[in-house]
């Protein structure tokens, strides 16, 4: 297992990573590589598939815990020394381990299973509006797959019943195999030849699916999209990937999501973000103002004397997830007029000329500033 892949570094988190780590690392990164955003891209589909990969065996606590120890332990698997560290204690075992590891067998018929083969994942992206987003909604999923034959039941004999128990394996689909090696008899347990490892042989092939126990053909179901997913999120849907062959599972369905963007609202993980233009009336009096929020607009106070690029939290107005609910936070920008009449513009030079200096704190602060640093006197600018 020299070269076993390090899912650590494929996922790119320490060895000490807590699973929250794990899941947003693995999240980023298939966001990063999905095939959908680099459609005939081989080599980003190669690292889409190593970090599922990863994630599959880290984000289980036991499949991890056998990792680390083969990771640490190259060519072995398991605990060769039962705990006591004596790799010639308790009659060889440790090293028996060994011999296992490099001849595939062991001392005295020791024997290793082989699992069926599994169908392949499948990975879909569903579009969501923004508040479908926020709010969730149920969506109908359609993509084409190999799904188990009907006719069948996933079998390929007709009618799901022309087989037979397979006679050199008596129905388990395993057959052992001996070796005589220099270290003494191997035994290995493998598919077995005869029936390829099914249990039975078929008498007649279903027509339907030519015996394969598949037919390829279109996948229709609702999904209930639960509030507050966002561009980093997934579903898995445990066996609506391809179906298998040979009596072996069928795979998952990933499902990922393409949100659009809000005219208004900008999201960052469970906070709302938007900026507000006030008038130069509101933000010297103050005055109450409309700003967008999830399902209509919201009042917010403006006190007086608010400088443009001020920030206010409207608290519990944010995305609610199961994690809690996040904030909406409102920046306000004063909207400076463009175009005056030779009226307007004079009433507001007259307006800022009645206006004295001390009266304006930011310019005040600054004359005093240039004042004590250049020895010269500033007016109103």
């Amino acid at each position: 297992m020299a070269d076993k892949k390090n899912y650590y570094d494929i996922l790119g988190v320490s060895k000490t990573a807590t699973q929250d780590e794990i899941k947003s690392a693995y999240r980023k990164l298939a966001k990063q590589y999905h095939p959908d955003f680099h459609p005939g891209d081989a080599a980003a589909a190669e690292k889409f598939k190593e970090i599922n990969e990863a994630n599959e065996t880290l984000s289980d606590e036991s499949k991890r815990k056998q990792y680390d120890y083969e990771l640490e332990h190259p060519g072995m698997s398991g605990n060769p020394f039962g705990g006591g560290g004596n790799p010639f204690g308790g009659g060889f075992g440790g090293f028996e381990d060994i011999i296992n590891s490099v001849f595939g067998g062991g001392f005295g018929g020791s024997v290793r299973q082989q699992t069926a083969p599994r169908g392949a994942d499948i990975q879909q992206t569903i579009n969501l509006s923004f508040l479908d987003a926020i709010k969730g909604c149920v969506k109908e999923v359609r993509y084409m797959r190999n799904e188990p034959c009907p006719a069948c039941s996933g079998t390929g004999a007709k009618g799901g019943t022309a087989f037979q128990k397979c006679s050199r394996c008596g129905g388990s689909g395993r057959v052992k195999f001996q070796q005589d090696t220099i270290f003494g008899r191997t035994i290995q347990v493998g598919a077995c030849p005869d029936c390829g490892g099914t249990g039975k042989k078929v008498l007649e092939r279903c027509p339907d699916c030519k015996g394969k126990g598949y037919t390829r053909r279109e996948t229709v179901f609702t999904v209930n999209i639960p509030a507050g997913v966002d561009s980093d999120s997934s579903l898995r849907k445990r066996g609506y990937g391809q179906a298998a062959g040979n009596g072996g599972e069928s795979g998952d369905l990933y499902i990922y999501f393409r949100i659009e963007p809000h005219k208004m609202l900008r999201r960052q993980d469970r906070d709302l973000y938007v900026t507000v233009p006030i008038s130069y009336k509101t933000a010297v009096l103050g005055g109450k103002i409309q700003v967008p929020g999830i399902d209509d607009t919201l009042e917010l106070t403006i006190p007086e004397g608010t400088a443009s690029g001020t920030r206010f939290t409207l608290r519990g107005k944010g995305v609610k997830t199961v994690q809690g609910t996040g904030n909406l936070y409102v920046t306000v920008e004063i909207d400076i007029p463009t175009r005056l009449s030779r009226e307007q513009a004079k009433k507001l030079s007259d307006y800022e000329d009645a206006i004295p200096l001390k009266s304006c704190d930011g310019m005040q602060r600054y004359a005093n500033n240039v004042s004590a640093v250049y020895g010269k006197k500033v007016d109103k600018q």
